[in-house]
């Protein structure tokens, strides 16, 4: 598409991202190049393809969309959102340090904990929904600074643009999960971050089918070690995958806009239930860091938690078995309601003591609000939660 589609609107951008007549055929979808290696005319001499690892075509389309999504010069694409987390880790040496938000994905920690602390990569979490606390915490090995948000599953907020401030100021890279906002509703690039990445098998894709991570960044150096990292560790998507997820970037605008309509209905039916005790989502005016949110994000989303006023694992494991609709799985961001017990299936890798410190109780229960009619999704919380 020769139309500049860093001045058009999101919608225009999202449809239109990475996409290009195939030549060959005049094909407007991009072909799914199932291929593992390139002919070359002579050694060196090719088509810019050599070896899948390295480039395949549907996956360059799928980065060039990536980049434009989140407003960024560049993007990668990688076999899973672990993988992503694993490449950003990776650019860093033994001593650096990482700080980290206390209340992130369990997959994360585990990561952070079981596997790069062996490598003599030295972790800190903080609360970083108080700015202050990062630049507490920031020594002169610091090299990189982590945040989600909002988190997963307690949905806290962190003003990115006043940690942006403080990364830069101490020469360290900020990097954001901004899995459960998407581009649609947050562009952490914008706000001062270096680094953005996505479990694009989530909202990105969108319909619970591929697994996939994305990273998007605006300094070239960083990227190059980046896609180093990609091309030698080889942690990349198949062509498959990569068609899969830009089929799903599409339509990635209509679906956020009813999972944001579905998920104000269901966090207000929740918080109104007499069964009900907390519900954790951004969207509600006294949430901790609301003002925060609405400044950064264009929507809330239909992600959220909530615990019951008997706040016990038995009490949890009778709704999470009790729902019709809300399917008890893991994962999040497809077009289907899912229900999910954070302690024993998302986050079941961080101790327990940990959890609960951060408020992640045994009791809590964390909802992704699909995009079916929002009163059927209303009547089977009620029906489960009795």
């Amino acid at each position: 598409m020769s139309e500049d589609l860093s001045r058009k609107k999101m919608a225009t951008r999202l449809i239109h991202a990475g996409a290009e007549p195939d030549p060959s055929t005049g094909a407007i979808m991009t072909p799914i190049f199932q291929t593992s290696t390139y002919v070359q005319e002579a050694p060196g001499v090719n088509k810019g393809f050599e070896y899948a690892r390295s480039q395949n075509p549907t996956r360059k389309a799928l980065e060039t969309a990536y980049a434009i999504i989140e407003n960024g010069k560049y993007g990668l694409a990688f076999s899973s959102g672990v993988a992503v987390t694993d490449a950003v880790i990776k650019l860093l040496s033994p001593g650096d340090e990482v700080i980290a938000a206390q209340d992130m994905y369990g997959g994360t920690y585990r990561l952070f904990t079981k596997v790069f602390e062996k490598f003599g990569i030295r972790f800190k979490y903080v609360d970083t929904t108080v700015a202050e606390n990062v630049s507490a915490a920031i020594t002169p090995a610091t090299k990189l600074v982590w945040i989600e948000t909002p988190t997963n599953p307690l949905m806290n907020i962190t003003d990115i643009a006043a940690v942006s401030a403080i990364t830069k100021n101490a020469g360290a890279i900020l990097c954001v999960d901004n899995t459960f906002a998407t581009p649609y509703f947050q562009n952490p690039l914008d706000l001062g971050a270096d680094i953005v990445m996505h479990s694009a098998t989530k909202y990105l894709g969108g319909h619970s089918d591929v697994i996939q991570g994305a990273l998007m960044m605006n300094s070239k150096d960083l990227y190059d070690q980046l896609y180093f990292i990609q091309k030698s560790c080889g942690a990349v998507p198949g062509p498959m995958d990569c068609f899969l997820v830009l089929r799903g970037i599409k339509t990635l605008h209509v679906r956020m806009k009813q999972h944001n309509e579905n998920g104000y209905t269901i966090a207000h039916f929740l918080r109104k239930h007499p069964s009900v005790d907390k519900v954790f989502w951004a969207g509600f005016s006294d949430h901790p860091n609301h003002q925060i949110a609405k400044t950064q994000m264009r929507g809330f989303g239909g992600m959220m938690s909530f615990t019951l006023k008997d706040d016990s694992v038995e009490a949890a494991k009778k709704v999470l078995s009790s729902t019709r609709l809300f399917s008890l799985a893991e994962s999040l961001g497809g077009v289907e309601s899912l229900i999910n017990h954070p302690a024993s299936m998302t986050h079941a890798s961080i101790p327990r003591e940990e959890r609960i410190k951060t408020g992640l109780t045994d009791g809590l229960i964390r909802l992704s609000v699909g995009i079916e009619d929002a009163d059927d999704l209303v009547e089977d919380l009620k029906q489960a939660i009795g």
